[in-house]
This record gives structure tokens, C-alpha cells and sequence, in this order.
């Protein structure tokens, strides 16, 4: 099998995070056909769940262990959040559909278990099907099963650290709202971390704006460098600047925050 590139379309960029459940369409459409342009590279696309997910998983309290009187609950929480993700499912396999694209929707619910809120097991069987008859195969962060807590939060970063290593793509491209991994510099504005290193990650707080069940921009980073140590480049890229994404893709090294394989 080709090395493929993983894109995962943070939910940063797709929604507003902020706001009630709504798709920021222009920049959807706009991505979708960046990533439908790329024909001679295997993509395997993910993408996180922003104003769709995150403030109910918060509210049910999935990404943390049930506590006393919680878990006869918690399926409820499991429903809700997982209707909510689908419907921006949805919208993004209409947007590729759309482009032209040929996407497969992979639900990491009924692929992946957790335990404890950790990812355990992944069958990928799925996607590299998809991959095999040219198919976009298409995941996204998810609730699914946990032998602990009944059910948890398994994020799309954690899919793709996971991705990575087993089919040993070639990069992958986490695309947000922000140009890469911000640090304050003089005097006071923040500046792009071009390159990310352990001390860099070890000096970032976790969140960002709104409701975030997924360990934010260090979750993110440690994401990044988890995927450098296996034999990948890893980038964290603006999904607002045209083009960005698309040249990324053919192996041009775009601005924003690099990760660069340990191999290297």
C-alpha cells in the first residue's frame, strides 16, 4: 500500500466552537475542494467534532470518570453526543461529495474501544479497504465503548497518533483556525512556533477557545511529536489561508508549526 497522508480538519475550523451547532460552510466547501484537487496521494481524512460535540460531551462529563450516581446516565450522554457529531459528519461527507471527492465514512464508535478514556484497540481494517479501492476513507472524533467507564471520548488526534504508526503514512496535517502553535513574543503579539520540540510542548497550557473535551493545543502538540517519533512529519497548519492545504498535501513544507520525523 502507498503511504498515505493523514489530514485531520479541526473542529476549530469547521464550526464555531463558541456558538450553538453550526458549520462555517465557505470554509468547508473551500477544504473539501483542496482535498479533493490532490489525485496521485492516498488520503485518509478525520476531523474533530467543534460546536457539535465538545460542549455536551463536557456537560455529560465524558471525558472523565463516572462518579457516584453518573454512570445510569451516561448512555444518554453517549446518545446525544454521538447524534450531534453525525450531523457535522454529514455536512463534511456532502462537501467532499460536492468537490467531487469519493469519501467513506469510517465511524470510529464501531471501530475502537477505549478504557479508562485511553484508546486500546483500533481495527483499521476499514480504511485500508477504502484505501485499496481508491476511496477517501473518512473518521472523525468520537464517543465510543469503554470497559471502565461504559463509554468515553476518543479524539481524532488520538486516531491519528494511531493511524500513523500502523500504516505509516508519509505526513500528517492537522488544519485549524490558527497559522500553527502560538508563543508570545515581544512585544506581546503572538508568533508561530516553527518547530516543535519536547520544551516547546512542556511550556504549553491545554484549552483554547471553547469547549474542549481533548486536551486543546498541548494535546494536540503531544499528538504531533507521537507521530514525529514514529517516522512522519507532522504539521499544524491554517485551514483559513487558501491553498495552504492543498500544497501541503503534494509535500511542500507550508507556514506553521512542524514536527519533523525523528528518522529525519
Amino acid at each position: 500500500m502507498v503511504a498515505p497522508v493523514i489530514v485531520k480538519l479541526g473542529g476549530s475550523v469547521l464550526t464555531r466552537k463558541r456558538a450553538e451547532p453550526r458549520v462555517r460552510r465557505k470554509v468547508l466547501a473551500r477544504l473539501a475542494s483542496e482535498l479533493a484537487s490532490v489525485h496521485d496521494v492516498p488520503i485518509i481524512l478525520l476531523h474533530g467534532a467543534g460546536s457539535f460535540g465538545h460542549p455536551a460531551a463536557s456537560r455529560w462529563r465524558l471525558a472523565e470518570a463516572p462518579e457516584d450516581g453518573e454512570a445510569a446516565h451516561r448512555p444518554r450522554g453517549a446518545a446525544v453526543v454521538s447524534a450531534e457529531v453525525r450531523g457535522l459528519h454529514g455536512a463534511v461527507l456532502a462537501a467532499l461529495l460536492e468537490a467531487h471527492a469519493n469519501p467513506w465514512s469510517v465511524p470510529a464508535s464501531t471501530h475502537a474501544t477505549n478504557d479508562g478514556g485511553k484508546l486500546i484497540a483500533l481495527d483499521d481494517s476499514a480504511i485500508r479497504t477504502a484505501l485499496g479501492q481508491g476511496l477517501m476513507p473518512v473518521s472523525f472524533g468520537d464517543v465510543v465503548p469503554d470497559r471502565s467507564w461504559g463509554f468515553s471520548i476518543l479524539s481524532a488526534d488520538t486516531i491519528a497518533v494511531r493511524l500513523a504508526k500502523e500504516l505509516g503514512a508519509r505526513r500528517v496535517l492537522f488544519v485549524s483556525d490558527v497559522p500553527g502553535v502560538l508563543r508570545t513574543g515581544p512585544p506581546g503579539r503572538p508568533v508561530v512556533e516553527p518547530v516543535l520540540t519536547s520544551e516547546v510542548v512542556s511550556a504549553l497550557k491545554p484549552g483554547g477557545g471553547g469547549p474542549d473535551v481533548t486536551g486543546g493545543i498541548r494535546g494536540k502538540a503531544q499528538a504531533m511529536l507521537a507521530i514525529a517519533e514514529a517516522g512522519a512529519d507532522a504539521a499544524l497548519i491554517s485551514g483559513l489561508q487558501d491553498g495552504s492545504l492543498s500544497r501541503a498535501l503534494r509535500g511542500e513544507n507550508v507556514y506553521g508549526s512542524w514536527a519533523y520525523a525523528a528518522s529525519r
